[in-house]
């Protein structure tokens, strides 16, 4: 595997975790970035653009055979729930701007959230996947997801599956609306163009929610792979419940993750083009961890984007124990998931958010880390991709 890009010395293990995961962990296209305390240590890629761009053989060698345009150092792709992470610091930023009461009612801001009993909703709620609504009785189609109204409209009027701020489940695809539409009503602006705007644009962050069609031609095809065997691993299977819950189409689980009904094709301009805070946020490895960087005060320009306050409060837990949609005990302060067994991160200081298949991106205060992995292989891997750990245990190797 011809891997691109450097790392800073010290950070040699990085590169090794990241070889390794084309020549065992099946990894096709990928790239990693990591900085500390402002200043890029890791900046690496590898692979084909497309996840079949490579078409061949993944073994011990790595992707062999075939052709495909080579991924390149601005190459981005869907990151799916890694977005989720990225659309928390949008709230996070309007509180500290004194334009968004955690503590007050989410219908202090959409009076239309109040029905079917989600009167008593407060914003934290909302942010820690406590507002009782993940999953819809009628699900949206891809088109109803992504106009823009359908959603809002949709979760406003679903009846709280739980009485919200008793307990928390993931809102895997509501969020999209949830976010989007509380943004909409403080700023007027949407969530995607208030990122823009205010945050990454003004940056040079290669990172979007609602991909403009200038940037389309850098965004590499997505797709599902199979996890390799490894010679000599144990096969391990999911706990019953976990396996039952994914494979009941009446459980919450299932309904979470079909909010949108089929599932949207992530490689169709369309999709790309939607602001769905959720899980179609589209980005460099670069942009990724360099905006986690920048929520550190730690970047090249010197621009702090959180205060300390903010800061402390991005990783404080509001949710904690068993998560009522995935079915393992989870971990979410406002927005962000924190580190925990069922999704490691460097430390129980960091905070950020994995992408089902595989991304992740994070923040580490104490170590002064911003990192972030993107890639086009999806893998089964739901908040602790095999990939993405090898690349976190190499860099706290390194600290």
């Amino acid at each position: 595997m011809d891997i691109q890009g450097d790392v800073a010395e010290g950070f040699e293990a990085v590169r090794e975790a990241f070889v390794r995961n084309f020549e065992v962990l099946g990894d096709r296209g990928a790239a990693v970035a990591v900085y500390r305390d402002g200043r890029r240590v890791v900046d690496l890629w590898a692979g084909p653009k497309d996840v079949k761009g490579g078409a061949g053989a993944v073994g011990g060698a790595g992707v062999v055979g075939g052709a495909g345009e080579p991924w390149a150092p601005g190459t981005a792709q869907v990151v799916r729930s890694a977005t989720k992470g990225v659309a928390a610091v949008v709230p996070l930023l309007l509180h500290q701007r004194g334009l968004l009461d955690l503590d007050a009612p989410v219908a202090a801001y959409w009076p239309e959230f109040k029905a079917g009993g989600k009167e008593r909703a407060l914003v934290r709620d909302l942010l820690a996947h406590r507002a009782g609504v993940p999953a819809l009785d009628v699900p949206l189609t891809p088109a109803e997801a992504a106009d823009g109204v359908s959603g809002a409209r949709a979760v406003a009027g679903q009846r709280a599956f739980w009485e919200p701020g008793s307990a928390h489940g993931y809102h895997a695809q509501t969020y999209s609306w949830l976010l989007s539409e509380l943004v909409l009503r403080v700023t007027g602006a949407s969530l995607g163009k208030w990122l823009a705007q205010e945050v990454t644009g003004p940056r040079g962050l290669e990172f979007w929610i609602g991909l403009p069609d200038a940037e389309t031609a850098r965004v590499g095809r997505v797709g599902p792979v199979e996890a390799p065997e490894l010679p000599g691993a144990v096969r391990t299977r999911p706990r019953r419940n976990v396996s039952e819950a994914y494979a009941d189409p009446s459980s919450l689980t299932r309904r979470a993750f079909a909010a949108i009904t089929p599932m949207a094709d992530e490689n169709d301009p369309g999709y790309r083009a939607a602001e769905l805070p959720a899980s179609a946020g589209i980005g460099t490895a670069r942009g990724l961890a360099g905006l986690y960087a920048a929520l550190l005060g730690d970047t090249e320009d010197g621009t702090r984007l959180f205060t300390p306050d903010t800061l402390r409060l991005a990783g404080t837990e509001l949710s904690s124990g068993p998560d009522r949609v995935l079915v393992v005990n989870t971990r979410f302060g406002p927005g962000p998931m924190l580190h925990s067994p069922a999704s490691p991160l460097l430390s129980p200081a960091s905070f950020g958010h994995p992408g089902r298949g595989g991304s992740l991106g994070f923040a580490d205060p104490e170590a002064g880390i911003g990192f972030g992995y993107v890639t086009n292989a999806h893998a089964k891997s739901v908040t602790a991709d095999p990939r993405a750990q090898a690349l976190v245990r190499a860099v706290r190797a390194a600290l």
